[in-house]
């Protein structure tokens, strides 16, 4: 792998790299872990990594916490080589990071508008899916004004907003009576609401992301340990219980047709940088469940644990990262 940590052209500084961290969502203190990870990686390359925060307000905030007027931010981060949104959840990898630096002229790793719009919309992922032959589960979707004055779809069903991450606002609707609250639940986390029939089946992910020659890298598939008839719930996924598996206990077949599912959706939707896609291994055959193309990224996160597995540490990972989106640079 190239050295990331090369200057742009000879005689020019070390490279520099903002690092994003935060933002005005309920899954900022998530995001500020993933950010202060990269950062640690970055420096460990002995870059020139400038931390950034989006406060919950929405405003920009230097490394020492100083507020940043717009202005300054987009001075702070022109003078940088590159930008790492670590940014989850509406107003960052909804594509609103990445069109702001683009606009700047600040090269960005990870995926670019179009394909964060599309990732963050769950009810136009499934749409999209579907549209290439990738199995999805039964879903209805909800808008602001839709009446629930009847099931829109047989219990067991799962009802989640069509945005957002970190299982927030999600919840499984097993009787009649608990569908009202289940959809003012995850209508707190956004207007759109998804109600999907519930998939019993193993959840195993793969993460993807495409190397500076071009061609598309994926790590091991990782296996998430979920009770029968449970969710893989916010709870689960920080404090630590989470069990996973990797590779996951599955066979050639499932794993070939995770890998080809996970690739088609990696170029239909555009992604770049590093996606994950989870999905259901069922008795009759892999269902799509979601896409993150900004996927936790912390060193104990479910991405590195993959890349780790086949012989990509955190580090490199990061710095391979880097190296494809500064490729076009050179």
């Amino acid at each position: 792998m190239p050295d990331p940590t090369a200057p742009l052209h000879p005689g020019t500084p070390r490279r520099r790299v903002a690092v994003i961290g935060g933002g005005a969502n309920d899954e900022h203190e998530v995001s500020l872990g993933s950010a202060a990870a990269v950062t640690r990686a970055l420096r460990a390359f002995g870059l020139d990594a400038v931390p950034l925060t989006i406060d919950r307000a929405g405003s920009w905030r230097h490394t020492d916490g100083a507020a940043l007027t717009p202005s300054e931010a987009v001075a702070l981060l022109t003078t940088c080589d590159a930008a790492f949104p670590a940014l989850h959840g509406v107003h960052g990898e909804d594509g609103a990071a990445a069109g702001f630096l683009g606009m700047i002229g600040v090269p960005v790793v990870g995926s670019p508008v179009r394909a964060g719009a599309l990732g963050m919309d769950k009810w136009v992922t499934k749409t999209i899916a579907e549209a290439v032959g990738i199995r999805t589960a039964r879903a209805v979707l909800l808008g602001a004004a839709d009446a629930l004055d009847r099931l829109p779809l047989e219990p067991p069903f799962v009802v989640k907003p069509t945005t957002g991450g970190s299982s927030n606002g999600v919840s499984v609707v097993r009787h009649r009576d608990e569908y009202t609250a289940a959809v003012r639940l995850a209508r707190e986390a956004g207007d759109d609401v998804l109600v999907e029939s519930f998939v019993t089946g193993r959840e195993v992910d793969i993460a993807v992301f495409r190397v500076r020659t071009g061609t598309l890298r994926t790590g091991a598939t990782l296996e998430i340990g979920v009770a029968d008839g449970e969710l893989f719930g916010r709870t689960e996924k920080y404090d630590g219980s989470a069990q996973f598996t990797v590779p996951a206990r599955i066979t050639d077949v499932q794993h070939a047709a995770i890998e080809h599912a996970a690739r088609t959706l990696y170029d239909t939707l555009g992604c770049a940088g590093v996606a994950r896609f989870d999905f259901f291994v069922t008795d009759h055959g892999v269902v799509l469940n979601e896409v993150n193309t900004s996927p936790g990224f912390t060193e104990q996160s479910q991405v590195p644990q993959m890349f780790a597995a086949v012989g990509l540490p955190y580090v490199d990972l990061v710095g391979a990262l880097l190296d494809a989106t500064l490729s076009d640079e050179d």
